[in-house]
């Protein structure tokens, strides 16, 4: 009996988290359609320039930040699951430092201006090899905590450098013009990239559906075996399910970080480790994050626009501190 109102006590405050968030979000849109040097109500644009800006310009790069931050956050979660780590994150491990990697170096291969798709499948797949060494060393040499981190740190780095040699070197202003844009910005984000969703929302959806099967696998591998989970090719799943999410984020809004570290964490010190629950609360909060910080971006400064991933890592870098020293390495 008294199993029973624990049970039931923990999902009423997962429900009431959820609604909060609801309508949290639903602030988070009004502001991010309504707020700018033109205040719009959404719902009645007055002019033909109130149209364009709200349906060209804020309406896109508002779908943009709620995909990127639901994809990041949910791909962190996930990710600290298959690591067996509280600190992994796609940023914080190099994956988004792999992907912007493999997509730079396209850039520069390509005699063409590629398309949103060639741009996700070079993001996915450099993100992909990032995950592949991470995954190994957490599972074959048993890499500690504070270890994999620095391997993560140091391919971030690894990476990031390879890109601004390349910008550097490039005579070509478009590559300039992207070393704002791989500072994580969302601005000028368009329709035609935008069907980057026809793919990110689908897996999205059915990545926030394995959250009881993520709650199997952190019984650890011998008792998720004898449950009749496939691990290996669950895990193979997850893998290349973040490599597209992370990839995607990427391509839409360059690199950023600790949206996928500090929600779904801060999310599990407040509410529980429950994935079923965690997982869809974690995309829900992520979207919200960052299309407040996009508006916060945008309205910061009168007369400039601050690259959203600097915003961001204002915010999450104190955080993960904290993270860290709260946090017992071996």
């Amino acid at each position: 009996m008294l199993l029973n109102e624990l049970i039931s006590h923990r999902q009423a405050r997962w429900r009431r988290a959820g609604y909060i968030a609801a309508a949290m979000l639903l602030v988070a849109v009004f502001f991010a359609l309504a707020v700018g040097e033109i205040f719009i109500w959404p719902w009645s644009p007055s002019g033909d320039i109130e149209q364009k800006l709200l349906l060209q310009l804020r309406f896109p790069r508002l779908l943009a930040a709620l995909a990127i931050g639901a994809s990041l956050a949910s791909s962190g979660a996930v990710l600290q699951v298959l690591l067996g780590n509280p600190l992994a994150e796609p940023g914080v491990l190099g994956i988004s430092g792999g992907a912007s990697l493999a997509l730079v170096i396209v850039l520069f291969i390509l005699p063409f201006s590629p398309g949103p798709m060639v741009m996700m499948i070079a993001a996915m797949l450099g993100a992909m090899a990032f995950t592949l060494v991470l995954v190994g060393l957490s599972r074959r040499r048993k890499v500690s905590t504070a270890r994999l981190l620095l391997i993560g740190v140091a391919l971030g780095i690894l990476s990031g450098a390879v890109v601004t040699w390349a910008f550097y070197f490039s005579d070509d202003l478009n590559l300039r013009v992207l070393m704002y844009w791989l500072m994580g910005s969302v601005a000028g984000v368009s329709w035609a990239q935008l069907s980057l969703l026809f793919v990110v929302v689908p897996v999205l959806v059915w990545l926030c559906s394995k959250g009881r099967t993520l709650d199997i696998l952190m019984l650890g591998e011998h008792q998720a075996r004898q449950l009749g989970l496939d691990v290996d090719r669950f895990r193979w799943r997850l893998i290349l399910v973040v490599s597209l999410l992370v990839g995607a984020a990427v391509a839409l809004g360059g690199v950023i970080g600790f949206i996928g570290l500090v929600v779904p964490h801060l999310i599990r010190l407040a509410l529980g480790t429950e994935n079923r629950y965690l997982l869809p609360l974690s995309a829900l909060c992520g979207a919200i994050l960052l299309a407040s910080a996009d508006t916060l971006a945008r309205v910061m400064l009168p007369a400039a626009e601050l690259p959203v991933g600097v915003v961001i890592t204002t915010i999450g870098a104190p955080v993960f501190i904290w993270m860290l020293l709260r946090s017992q390495f071996d």
